[in-house]
């Protein structure tokens, strides 16, 4: 076998199949929620996240602890990157007295402080503002962390969405925007909701860089995120990333999709990013049959045991409602 070298992103073999695992485990994680959803188990909605997982891995892989990330409700994967185990995100989904929430909520509206995960509301793109102002947080504390703040192309022509940019291209603050452009704000698909092709276009009217990418590559987004992370520890300011992708399935999974064509989906099938990078993997002699049963054999195994964990776990008490209340 030929010796195996860094990537030009001075990543290490070690590296490159810890990225393949965590594709991996975020595609099996959210498949098992469409089996258990179906079987009446999942209490939580459930909004998979299936073909987009480069967008996670890629974005999440350069962070530190200390950064945040401002996920939306199809970025579980975002959860167990910045470290919340696999067996207490189940339970969350489960509605268990385990969960992050302890049964209160969904994962959307979940968050950890202390991991650096500030939760969602429904209103999508109401996140962002926030985002800028945990953003300004770190600056006005002079500190060199920075926010990640993921949205879709749909949340991009919300009020929110052009207030926050406008703020943080002002004030030069430390935050990624990363918009998810999978095609589709639920239904509408996106040539019915903007008159430009990037959503990226819109960074310069606020002072900054924006950069349309390939959202299946995962390399790509790890490229891309690691050079806007750069600027904004340097006190550079922001940087919008659009990921161009697809979602697999309907907006939910109660969503039957069928504002969209076979063939369209074949299409953006054919250019799932977790084949892709096992291709490039085995082309660089770091991936081989072993290591593949390996990955495949932990992961299976993590989900399996996240999934009886999370049944196994108990209910929450009724009277724990009135609890962790804050006025």
């Amino acid at each position: 076998m030929p010796p195996i070298k860094r990537t030009k992103f001075k990543l290490s073999p070690e590296q490159l199949l810890e990225m393949f695992y965590w594709l991996k485990i975020i595609r099996a994680f959210d498949e098992r929620l469409s089996v258990l959803v179906k079987q009446g188990k999942v209490r939580s909605g459930v909004y998979s996240g299936i073909g987009q997982e480069a967008i996670i891995v890629g974005t999440c892989f350069g962070l530190r602890k200390e950064d945040y990330i401002c996920p939306l409700h199809r970025d579980l994967g975002s959860f167990l990157m910045k470290g919340v185990d696999a067996r207490v995100m189940m339970a969350q989904m489960f509605a268990k007295s385990t969960g992050l929430s302890k049964g209160r909520d969904s994962a959307l509206h979940s968050g950890v402080s202390e991991l650096g995960i500030f939760g969602n509301t429904s209103m999508l793109g109401a996140n962002l503002p926030v985002a800028a102002g945990l953003a300004l947080t770190f600056k006005m504390d002079k500190v060199d962390n920075v926010v990640v703040a993921y949205f879709g192309e749909g949340a991009s022509n919300t009020g929110d969405f052009h207030e926050a940019l406008n703020f943080a291209g002002v004030q030069q603050l430390p935050i990624v925007f990363i918009c998810e452009n999978n095609q589709y704000a639920y239904s509408v698909p996106i040539e019915k909701s903007m008159a430009i092709d990037d959503v990226a276009d819109r960074a310069r009217g606020y002072g900054f860089d924006g950069v349309a990418i390939n959202g299946n590559d995962v390399l790509a987004v790890y490229q891309a995120t690691l050079g806007a992370l750069k600027r904004a520890r340097a006190g550079d300011g922001p940087t919008l990333i659009e990921c161009k992708t697809y979602r697999w399935r309907g907006h939910s999974e109660h969503d039957k999709a069928f504002y969209r064509t076979d063939e369209e989906l074949a299409m953006w099938k054919s250019r799932d990013p977790i084949p892709t990078f096992t291709t490039y993997l085995r082309a660089r002699h770091v991936l081989d049959d072993k290591a593949l049963k390996d990955v495949e054999a932990r992961v299976a195994g993590t989900i399996d045991e996240a999934v009886e964990f999370a049944m196994n776990s108990p209910d929450p008490a009724p009277e724990d409602a009135v609890t962790d209340l804050y006025a």
